[in-house]
């Protein structure tokens, strides 16, 4: 079977080695006679595929020993809520920048809970930029101030980030985690949904500095509390764990290929294959994010007529290619192009668009 050239924002393209290693395993995983999804959660072979996850992704995002990785379920949007649950007490103000649609609705969550402010937001220019670093405004009483590190809809993704030293600084890291090294340290919290970067839709992570586990949070539901899972190593309840050991087994891709470093230079170099193609254009493709706050994750565009955006998004679905319609929101196309999507997938797009360029004059 040929594969597709799969460009969904998630659930997402998984590396084939990946997939492969999980197919060879299914039935009969380690010589158990049983798949992987039919072990206990509280067996010794499922034990070491759950600590092994942990211990990968410590090694290849640098997480210092002051930091406990989770493995939850509810995707990010439970953190959302699980945040302000946890940390925003009465008196103190959770801190959002809004640069696209999932900041908005985690801020959104967190007024159910307590007071909340806008630090900074780029929406009266459509998403289009991050804004800098440098000009968040703060309060005195801030909870925590919290960023979207990449946004999917719009194609836009914090290249520094915001030194925050008053109070915890909190990433959704859902769309670009493992994509690139990440300076662990400037943050007390990150978490991530699996289905863009580290493997299939199920599993969420949190990374987060011990110090924040100390707070008392008596009056959280026991489900909801990051102390609940740090003090059982994520096996409170039954986890997911077949999306724990498929994200297993794409760290183990991702150290195979090189690390995180390695991974920036190919998501790197396969972004510039598909910004390259919009910047020679002469205003055929235009991006819809501003330069230099691009995605390396999303490509963003839109074509000169919604008319030419639909017979494009209809003639590469007819040449394979799938994935590339725009979120509903905002239309256009958009080419999502995490870890598991080949070099030569994103080559395959950039010669189709510029043939259909050629072929509309």
């Amino acid at each position: 079977m040929e594969r597709a050239y799969n460009f969904n924002a998630g659930p997402s393209a998984l590396p084939i080695e990946v997939l492969q290693k999980a197919e060879s395993e299914l039935v009969n995983f380690r010589n158990t006679g049983m798949s992987v999804m039919e072990l206990s959660h509280r067996s010794k072979e499922y034990e070491e595929v759950h600590n092994e996850a942990g211990r990968l992704l410590r090694e290849l995002l640098h997480i210092p020993d002051n930091y406990e990785v989770l493995f939850l379920q509810g995707g990010a949007s439970l953190q959302f809520a699980m945040i302000p649950m946890n940390f925003l007490d009465k008196g103190k103000i959770g801190n959002y920048v809004l640069t696209g649609s999932w900041s908005e609705k985690a801020k959104k969550e967190a007024s159910f809970f307590g007071e909340t402010a806008v630090a900074a937001s780029t929406k009266e220019d459509k998403y289009t930029s991050i804004p800098n670093p440098k000009s968040l405004t703060y309060n005195d009483n801030d909870a925590y101030v919290h960023i979207t590190s990449n946004n999917t809809i719009y194609g836009t993704q914090w290249q520094s980030f915001p030194s925050v030293r008053h109070a915890p600084l909190i990433a959704d890291m859902s769309s670009d985690i493992l994509s690139r090294p990440i300076p662990i340290e400037n943050f007390d919290l990150i978490y991530a949904g699996a289905q863009k970067n580290l493997g299939p839709s199920g599993v969420t992570v949190v990374i987060i500095r011990k110090e924040l586990l100390e707070r008392n949070v008596d009056h959280v539901p026991t489900m909801l509390r990051y102390t609940t899972h740090a003090d059982s190593n994520s096996l409170y309840n039954t986890p997911p764990t077949f999306a724990i050991y498929m994200l297993t087994q794409t760290l183990r891709w991702v150290k195979d290929v090189g690390g995180t470093e390695a991974i920036a230079d190919r998501n790197r170099n396969k972004a510039e294959l598909l910004y390259t193609v919009i910047d020679e254009s002469n205003g055929f493709y235009k991006g819809h994010a501003e330069k230099e706050s691009r995605s390396y994750m999303n490509v963003t565009f839109n074509l000169p007529s919604e008319e030419l955006n639909q017979q494009f998004l209809a003639e590469a679905k007819e040449a394979g290619f799938v994935g590339l319609g725009g979120h509903r929101s905002i239309g256009g196309c958009r080419a999502s192009i995490y870890n598991g999507v080949t070099t030569e997938a994103c080559e395959a797009l950039a010669s189709f668009m510029r043939k259909f360029q050629q072929d509309a004059k």
